[in-house]
């Protein structure tokens, strides 16, 4: 007669101290964050003492039109990046997933996600030795150089989902396409393209987050004038702290919740 003994089932919420560090873990995280918000609506000058509700400081964020047109600056920044790196990660994507091994296709993925290995401060660093060159020879300082930083520094983080996204596609649509006499243009169209929207909208959507916050590229890169709200905001930090710029993070942070939220929905329901 076999004794059949019935292994236990590993379960990582059973190790000792999980719920401890749990939420002493998510407690760092938030509750800094939790304060920001709070104090953004304080009435008071103080960054410790609650000194009852008001809505002055947005208010006073609202009728600043420095504040206005730094954050109308980087949401055209953000939008445009985000908006060309998803291009040029989409096209990345298919020529890494819908082609056959060809000799350099590692050396290219490590290219595409080198942003990603390095620290920021040392692709700011070159990018700022590469502008101020090009800015000595041309005399050009636009917003061009801006637009070109980001959109390079977010090509990676759009290429990922949508790399991912084309790797799970079932080829045997596309062979079906194709054996409906469709050409291949015809096949992406309306197979292919379809179906990595998911993918598209996550690329575009952490382009844009990303775009939005960078403080490091933007600082090395941008000229007189063009402060984004990130780089505005260090610099209004470095004088003096006030309510004014809790309730411009907290707006910020509003802002980010609300696309992260909306593009969540709307990739899930064409996900299904």
């Amino acid at each position: 007669m076999r004794c059949v003994v019935a292994k236990a089932r590993f379960s990582i919420t059973q190790l000792p101290g999980f719920g401890l560090i749990a939420i002493v873990t998510f407690v760092m995280l938030y509750l800094p964050i939790i304060i920001l918000v709070v104090f953004s609506f304080n009435e008071g000058v103080s960054q410790s003492r609650w000194e009852g509700f008001s809505l002055q400081w947005y208010q006073a964020a609202f009728n600043n039109t420095q504040v206005r047109d730094v954050s109308l600056r980087s949401l055209w920044l953000a939008v445009t990046a985000s908006g060309l790196a998803t291009a040029l990660a989409t096209l990345a994507a298919l020529g890494t997933t819908r082609v056959g091994r060809f000799p350099g296709q590692t050396m290219i993925y490590a290219l595409i996600n080198q942003p990603l290995m390095v620290p920021e401060i040392v692709t700011g660093i070159a990018l700022l030795i590469f502008v101020a060159a090009i800015k000595v020879q041309t005399g050009y300082t636009g917003m061009g150089y801006l637009v070109a930083a980001h959109t390079a520094f977010c090509i990676p983080f759009a290429y990922l989902p949508i790399r991912a996204r084309l790797e799970t596609l079932d080829h045997a649509l596309e062979a079906a396409a194709a054996d409906l006499y469709a050409s291949p243009i015809q096949a992406f169209r309306y197979i292919t393209l379809p179906l990595m929207i998911p993918g598209i909208l996550a690329g575009f959507m952490l382009g844009f987050v990303i775009s939005l916050d960078t403080v490091v590229i933007t600082e090395f890169v941008k000229s007189a004038g063009q402060d984004t709200l990130p780089t505005y905001m260090l610099g209004q930090l470095r004088r003096t702290v006030t309510p004014e710029m809790n309730a411009i993070a907290t707006l910020f942070l509003a802002l980010s919740l609300v696309i992260v939220t909306a593009f969540f929905l709307i990739t899930r329901t064409r996900g299904r």
